[in-house]
């Protein structure tokens, strides 16, 4: 394909808005092919199973940087015709993508001058460092010479994410592109933001023809001989810059990996099925994991998600803190640095609070966003506290938690002060501006938070499960108070999580549902809904013995537990839809903490048959990885889950949930002051006959576990054991 019809190559897409959700993420069509995402840090890029950025409808592809897109295309075509794909494959560490090609029949003038599959075309994709690497390798497998061109087209449109996701912007700054010589491409966007950002291309050997959309090799390849072609596509580096070689920089970025998660437990069970799941899941959170200047954090997800937002980090650090506390230390850290200081109601700012979400693209600097630094989260903040607290414990890592007292105490006025500002004892919120989320929980679309008749909450709302955050993030700072020798303060604020306990069951218990009501209105009228918020308040602890055995009853029932796990709303309410964002549909993290909660109250049954169908439901998935939600329809014979259409695949909360599982049904609990790790009511699922753990760490020492299941009975064996360290089981209730 020359050049010249090349540059006249053009795609044009048309996104809907929804009016009432802002920031809602339209669907416009299904992925003509399965799409694949690769992460390194700050940079992301997504394309499909042929590798190709651009090539097909219905996927955000695209190479993208601090919420910028670097690279919109970048599509193989052989002899102007799209090669056939053999099959594609991520790497079980997530470091690349190998995609298999081959020709189809090419013509020319009429004939047939390249017999189908005599061409192999082997792609590979990795992400290092701010660029994306590609090797093209191309063997002959003919017993005649192969003559062809083999072009690359690209193009950029360096749109923000949120335009990738469907915004409208009435101006856009300005883009350029020009060769840097017979084997480079330099595309520039100077933006309203005064910021000019940049995709350098480089091609070796050479191209035959070089525009600034296409590369073309002219190739003669003899019967079986091989050539090899490299392209790397970088983002926002400096003039003069030269990608790694290929081979140096694939092995650099493997070797880097190995390092940054070293430390960590491992986890090998009977079920092979489960190994696949498990490790999965560990290789998506290691790529998901994003160095910062305050230590690692893992990002929420891609391809929407992927930066820092406190809720999604706060809760995978949570799930992630048996097999790797070296998380939570990150995570703490880097919100005590971004805890918000002064009032800005753009930003749903207020001193003290945590952050929801940061983001580094043109509409976020220009404020056409709120996200640049944004604070709409009502339970970043008690969850910061609640996860200070269990990493202490964890841990004994007293010398961070004197570092980080003056946040967690900060962070406690904002709950006590501007987070409560009716001064009922109960957090609520309430956007400052009509930029901001409308709902501020976890459950933040627009309509989750509604009355039995269908009725939008209005006014300030105090969630259910955020009042549950509360009272443990209280108590675990009162313990917190304890070791840095504040008795006083410790009375304080146990005594505080105390009076909220009794207030809670008051305000939010409704006996007519045999649940908890989803939240208050601004009335301080209850939304009298079943909804898995009340499973959430059971990991919290601040439920009563009687009442938390009610609600579980309840989640297990088929309204709520459809086989595959358990609503966000249960079957029958007003706006319960199984296809919905949050008002049906079942998030795999909404159902890890509410196993916790389950172990906690000492529900192992329910633990075990919540463990089995997210098991079940992983076992159908693309990967076996488990997806940010999926639709909540009832499970049936020979079926397999529902998927939801703009599901983050890999999500970070998500990926760490069979984890948690695991952990709820072990009933993990470490003691650093005594050195020994207990197992409560240990119990394992039918369809997992044994548990190896290694290198479990608890302080210095650490220690290596067998678990065998005999009926709902589980043995213990301690395999290896460094420094001093004690294993029990402990049968309690």
């Amino acid at each position: 394909m020359s050049a010249e019809v090349v540059t006249q190559i053009t795609t044009t897409r048309a996104i809907e808005v929804v009016s009432e959700s802002p920031f809602y993420i339209p669907m416009t069509g299904p992925a003509a092919r399965p799409r694949r995402s690769l992460k390194h840090d700050d940079t992301f890029i997504a394309f499909d199973s042929h590798g190709d950025i651009g090539a097909s409808a219905g996927g955000p592809d695209g190479l993208f940087n601090a919420d910028t897109r670097y690279l919109a295309r970048l599509e193989l075509v052989l002899d102007e015709v799209q090669p056939l794909l053999l099959g594609s494959n991520l790497r079980d560490d997530n470091s690349a993508l190998t995609v298999d090609l081959t020709n189809p029949d090419v013509y020319r003038g009429g004939r047939i001058v390249l017999q189908k599959d005599m061409l192999h075309i082997v792609r590979t994709i990795f992400l290092w460092r701010g660029t994306c690497y590609q090797r093209i390798g191309v063997q002959n497998h003919g017993e005649r010479p192969a003559s062809f061109d083999l072009t690359l087209l690209f193009d950029n449109d360096f749109a923000d994410l949120f335009e990738v996701r469907g915004e409208r912007r009435p101006r856009r700054g300005i883009a350029s592109s020009k060769l840097l010589g017979p084997g480079a491409v330099f595309l520039e966007y100077n933006g309203l933001d005064g910021k000019s950002r940049c995709t350098a291309l480089h091609f070796d050997p050479r191209p035959t023809r070089l525009a600034v959309n296409a590369a073309t090799y002219h190739l003669d390849l003899a019967p079986h001989q091989v050539s090899s072609l490299f392209v790397a596509a970088s983002c926002n580096k400096p003039a003069g810059f030269k990608p790694a070689p290929f081979f140096r920089g694939l092995l650099a970025h493997r070797r880097e990996m190995r390092r940054s998660t070293a430390g960590a437990a491992s986890i090998e069970t009977s079920n092979n099925i489960l190994n696949e799941v498990l490790c999965q899941s560990m290789a998506d959170l290691n790529m998901l994991m994003t160095d910062t200047p305050q230590g690692r954090y893992p990002y929420a997800g891609i391809p929407w998600y992927s930066t820092t937002f406190g809720r999604d980090g706060i809760i995978t650090a949570l799930q992630m803190l048996w097999i790797d506390p070296r998380v939570a230390r990150g995570v703490l850290m880097r919100l005590a640095f971004y805890q918000a200081k002064t009032v800005d109601p753009l930003a749903d700012a207020e001193p003290g609070k945590i952050l929801h979400e940061m983001r580094g693209g043109e509409m976020a600097s220009l404020r056409e966003v709120p996200f640049a630094l944004y604070y709409g989260s009502v339970d970043a903040t008690p969850l910061f506290v609640l996860l200070a607290g269990l990493y202490v414990e964890r841990t004994g890592d007293d010398e961070t938690l004197a570092e980080l007292w003056p946040s967690i105490e900060a962070a406690i006025g904002w709950i006590d002060g501007a987070g409560d500002p009716d001064r009922d004892g109960f957090v609520e919120y309430r956007r400052a501006s009509e930029q901001g989320l409308a709902n501020q929980g976890w459950k933040d679309s627009y309509d989750a938070i509604f009355h039995a008749d269908g009725r939008l909450a209005e006014g300030y709302i105090a969630l259910a499960e955020v009042q549950g955050y509360v009272f443990a993030a209280k108590r675990l700072a009162a313990r917190c108070a304890s070791r840095l020798g504040k008795n006083e303060r410790a009375q304080q604020l146990e005594a505080e999580a105390t009076l909220l306990a009794a207030r809670f069951e008051a305000a939010f218990w409704c006996d007519e549902l045999e649940t908890y009501a989803l939240a208050l209105d601004g009335e301080k009228q209850p939304c009298k809904v079943r909804s898995s918020n009340a499973g959430q308040l059971l990991f919290t602890g601040i439920v009563r013995e009687d009442r938390a055995r009610m609600v579980a009853a309840d989640l297990m029932r088929p309204l709520f537990f459809t086989g595959w796990g358990i609503r966000t709303v249960a079957l029958g309410e007003a706006r319960y839809n199984p296809m919905s964002y949050h008002n049906g549909s079942i998030w795999p993290h909404d159902n890890a903490l509410i196993a916790l909660g389950l172990a906690r109250y000492g529900l192992k049954d329910s633990v075990a048959q919540v463990f089995r169908a997210l098991f079940d439901a992983a076992t159908y998935m693309d990967l076996r990885r488990l997806p940010e939600l999926f639709c909540g329809f009832r499970r049936e014979k020979g079926r397999g889950p529902t998927l939801y259409p703009v599901a983050c695949a890999p999500q970070a909360w998500a990926s760490a949930t069979p984890f948690t599982l695991l952990e709820a049904a072990l009933g993990l609990e470490f003691d650093v002051q005594r050195g020994e790790i207990r197992l409560r009511n240990p119990r394992l699922p039918a369809f997992l006959n044994e548990v190896v753990v290694r290198d479990l760490q608890l302080g210095p020492s650490s220690v290596d576990l067998r678990l065998r299941r005999h009926g709902d009975d589980v043995a213990l064996e301690v395999l290896r054991t460094r420094g001093h360290i004690q294993v029990s089981i402990v049968l309690s209730r």
